[in-house]
């Protein structure tokens, strides 16, 4: 196909779409171009996933059963694990774009997010800026090569990585020094220019940015070329659920309680609020450096029916299974203490200060409440 008659059916919207890998960005996108009225092949190599979509029903919480049906019913949408691999620049025209999901983020979609694209020759380039154009309300920036593109993906997590490593380290800084660094962050935040927020937490998750640095520093040597100040900020927030659980013994040793044996109560196993993803969380090393020192470890997680913590407690090297628990009164009052791992929306934080008789705050939900002796912030 020539790429005069592939611009014509995208803009008359006959291009065939190819969808690789139907996950928390692919499925998104897939769904996406089907409602612009494409047809889509949604590939997969995961044959429930597959099995699942052919149904019409969705796995992903950012993509409704009903946004899936019709595209599905209607035929629009055909969820395969069949593919060619074809020969780029003969059989098709190849181009990247980064991917910009935020999972759980009611405002920011792919239509209103900017997408960045560059080919590998510039034909590929404007013909998937064509393409693009048709989902993004014409948000694309095409920049001249897929490497400025992939580039430019490693860019953004890498920007998040170094600037959490900041937060995280001047945390640490502010517990040796007594501030409350949740305060002076809100405090720089009043400053209108030259200031973003970002915020401390157990540390980074997610399938990106506990990643994506590393690979840049890995690529950065082909080139004699070292990352210093990357790979510090990686290490920085690797060390983060390991000072939090410092921090939390610290809290149970003042009450007399040591963390051998205590029972702690963790809220939250995903690695970001109010999504059902927990891929690399923090909030699961936590729970495995807890459980490694010997705590009797429960958690709550309304999108995590369950977790493998990857602690080697059996002989033959597997690790413990667990299970969220209900969120009740008395779950609460028989922790020796519960620790606030992930600030989902649909917590009563004040219930869980009015029943447990000590709380860990890694990441600020309690803000807000009145100050409590029995409640740390990280």
């Amino acid at each position: 196909m020539s790429a005069t008659e592939l611009r014509r059916k995208i803009a008359d919207r006959t291009a065939c779409v190819a969808v690789i890998g139907c996950g928390y960005v692919g499925l998104p996108l897939a769904v996406a171009f089907a409602r612009a009225g494409f047809p889509v092949v949604a590939l997969d190599l995961d044959e429930k996933r597959i099995a699942q979509l052919r149904k019409g029903s969705s796995y992903i919480r950012d993509v409704g059963d009903e946004e899936l049906a019709g595209p599905v019913v209607d035929g629009r949408l055909k969820p395969t694990t069949d593919y060619d691999s074809l020969r780029a620049g003969q059989d098709f025209f190849l181009a990247f774009s980064p991917e910009r999901i935020d999972p759980g983020n009611k405002t920011y979609r792919i239509n209103n997010t900017a997408k960045v694209v560059g080919g590998v020759d510039p034909e590929s380039t404007d013909l998937a800026v064509a393409i693009l154009d048709q989902i993004t309300d014409g948000h694309v920036h095409p920049v001249s090569s897929a490497r400025v593109a992939e580039l430019t993906k490693l860019l953004e997590n890498t920007f998040r990585s170094v600037n959490i490593a900041l937060v995280n380290e001047l945390a640490m800084l502010c517990d040796r020094m007594n501030l409350d660094v949740w305060e002076v962050i809100d405090a720089a935040a009043t400053k209108p220019y030259g200031f973003m927020p970002f915020y401390p937490g157990p540390g980074v998750g997610g399938q990106c940015i506990p990643v994506d640095p590393y690979y840049l520093a890995w690529k950065a040597r082909e080139f004699d070329f070292h990352t210093k100040f990357i790979e510090l900020a990686a290490e920085t927030n690797l060390s983060m659920p390991f000072f939090t659980v410092g921090r939390i013994r610290k809290l149970l040793d003042d009450g007399g309680k040591p963390l051998r044996g205590a029972r702690v109560l963790t809220l939250g196993a995903a690695f970001k609020r109010d999504i059902d993803d927990a891929r690399y969380s923090p909030a699961v090393r936590v729970m495995e450096i807890l459980s490694d020192q010997g705590a009797d470890l429960q958690y709550h997680d309304p999108y995590v029916p369950s977790v493998q913590l990857e602690v080697p407690l059996f002989a033959d090297g597997r690790g413990q299974t667990l299970q969220s628990v209900a969120l009740e009164d008395e779950t609460l009052r028989r922790a020796d203490c519960v620790v606030i791992l992930v600030a989902h929306s649909g917590i009563d934080y004040g219930r869980v200060v009015r029943f447990a008789p000590r709380v860990f705050d890694a990441v600020n939900a309690t803000r807000g409440l009145p100050r409590n002796e029995h409640v740390e912030r990280l």
